[in-house]
C-alpha cells in the first residue's frame, strides 16, 4: 500500500500551493481504491516577509516522511528541487482528490 499526502484547502480538491499549505490530508492507496487516514497540520513554509525557509521545508519533509508522494497544485522550482534532492516525490496536479487518486491508482504511479 502506498501512502500519499495531498495539499488541499477544502478537503475535496488538490488546490493548495505547497508553500501555503497549512495541513495535508493523507491517504493510503491500494490496488483498486484508497482510504483517507488522517489530517496532518503544518506551518506554511512560505512567509511573504521572510521568503523560503529551508528549516520549514525540513519540518514538512519530516512530517510526511512515511508518505510515498506529495500532491500539490503548485510548487516553486526551488522548493521542488529541495524536496526532490531529499527523496520526496512531488507531483503538481489539480482536480478533485477522488479523481486524482483514482488516476494514480489506475496508472500505478505510486
Amino acid at each position: 500500500m502506498a501512502k500519499v499526502a495531498v495539499a488541499t484547502g477544502d478537503g475535496f480538491t488538490v488546490n493548495e500551493h505547497f508553500g501555503h499549505a497549512k495541513f495535508f490530508r493523507v491517504y493510503e492507496l491500494g490496488e483498486e481504491d484508497y482510504v483517507f487516514t488522517e489530517v496532518r497540520d503544518a506551518v506554511a513554509v512560505c512567509q511573504q516577509r521572510l521568503g523560503h525557509d529551508t528549516t520549514r521545508f525540513d519540518k514538512i519533509i519530516e512530517l510526511l516522511s512515511d508518505c510515498d508522494a506529495l500532491l500539490v497544485q503548485k510548487i516553486g522550482e526551488g522548493a521542488a528541487a529541495y524536496l526532490i534532492e531529499r527523496g520526496v516525490r512531488v507531483f503538481e496536479v489539480s482536480g478533485s482528490i477522488d479523481g486524482v487518486l483514482k488516476k494514480f491508482i489506475a496508472d500505478r504511479i505510486v
